[in-house]
């Protein structure tokens, strides 16, 4: 059923705003329950900068952030009648979520692979001691006062260190936002007299990220089995923990992926409230229930679970006072552990193994 909505225009039909409005409720929900959780670990351990587990969480909150703001927007934007929506607006703040959640799991993946490996990255060892450390790692600064220091702390921004992987996550990012911007100049001049087809450009778009999130799935497939293979090699009840945690955020995760890709590549559905809802052969009622799948499956339930996965708390800082002064060093060593022989042969054991931080 249509409604109609400023100036005559045709809202989207009711059973599509009822979708929308309910992914709505699950993204603010899941944005909610991501900020927060950044906030406790931040407030545990303030002594780091962004380390990877703070980069996922913010990445993660963001991206649902994003995809409440474009199911709200999609909602008035159509009622209301904007051109701009169909002309490129609403593709790009279709993409940018997308790009942000992307982004969140290349850099789980690049963590892996770091994690997979270390043993052949001996020269990266003190730039990658797990999703404790921080993955904007700051130089080393010069010798001085206390404070001198801390003003040039306070007053000028360190330079800061990127791993060659996660260089790479940003370039992908880079070259995927910078494709989106150019196929939604396409769409906005396919709206005109030319012989472009914006419908079709934005249907070659999705078919991309589709089979991106195809490879990454994949990608998850392969790290996640190798490193569940590494990690079972190493006899210690933490171990077995992150064990099942990766192999059931890999199995949860490539599941999703794959429902989600195969559902966009078969169908329209990603696109239909952008160009297709006001179509006579258009089902709505299993229009709504297909956008929702795609967008539930596809973003809200890989991003719920890794969330519920990093429910648990990192442990708290203790300086390193054995590190030569050249810089501050800071482990992460459990309080109740370090006294237990047997934690200390565990973790030596651990790291012989080429596992030096939990996977999570």
């Amino acid at each position: 059923m249509r409604t109609e909505g400023a100036a005559g225009h045709r809202c989207l039909p009711t059973e599509v705003v009822a979708a929308d409005a309910a992914l709505a409720v699950v993204d603010g929900a899941l944005a909610v329950v991501a900020f927060l959780q950044l906030l406790r670990i931040h407030l545990r351990n303030q002594q780091l900068g962004w380390t990877r587990q703070k980069i996922f969480h913010l990445m993660i909150g963001s991206s649902n952030i994003g995809y409440l703001v474009y199911f709200i927007f999609t909602i008035v934007a159509t009622c209301e009648g904007w051109q701009c929506w169909s002309h490129g607006c609403g593709f790009i703040l279709m993409a940018c979520p997308q790009i942000l959640f992307l982004a969140a799991f290349l850099l789980l993946v690049s963590f892996w692979i770091d994690l997979c490996h270390q043993a052949n990255d001996d020269e990266e060892d003190d730039d990658e001691h797990g999703y404790n450390e921080a993955l904007l790692e700051k130089s080393k600064s010069k010798q001085g006062s206390p404070h001198v220091d801390g003003h040039m702390k306070c007053c000028f921004p360190r330079t800061i260190h990127i791993g060659s992987r996660q260089k790479f996550v940003i370039l992908v990012i880079v070259l995927t936002f910078v494709s989106v911007i150019s196929f939604s100049i396409l769409i906005w001049i396919g709206r005109g007299k030319t012989p472009i087809d914006s419908s079709l450009v934005a249907r070659v778009s999705l078919d991309i990220f589709s089979v991106a999130i195809l490879l990454l799935g994949g990608a998850l497939a392969c790290y996640g089995v190798l490193l569940f293979s590494k990690m079972s090699k190493v006899r210690s009840e933490m171990a077995s923990n992150e064990m099942w945690k990766v192999a059931s955020l890999a199995a949860v995760s490539v599941t999703c992926f794959i429902s989600s890709a195969v559902l966009a590549l078969v169908t329209n559905i990603p696109l239909e409230v952008l160009f297709y809802w006001h179509s006579a052969r258009s089902d709505h009622i299993s229009s709504s229930v297909l956008i929702f799948l795609y967008y539930f499956i596809g973003s809200s339930v890989p991003s719920g679970f890794v969330l519920w996965v990093m429910r648990e708390m990192p442990p708290r800082l203790v300086a390193d006072s054995h590190r030569p002064a050249r810089s501050t060093v800071v482990n992460f060593i459990s309080e109740r552990n370090t006294q237990n022989p047997q934690w200390r042969a565990t973790v030596t054991s651990s790291q012989n193994k080429g596992l030096k931080a939990s996977p999570i």
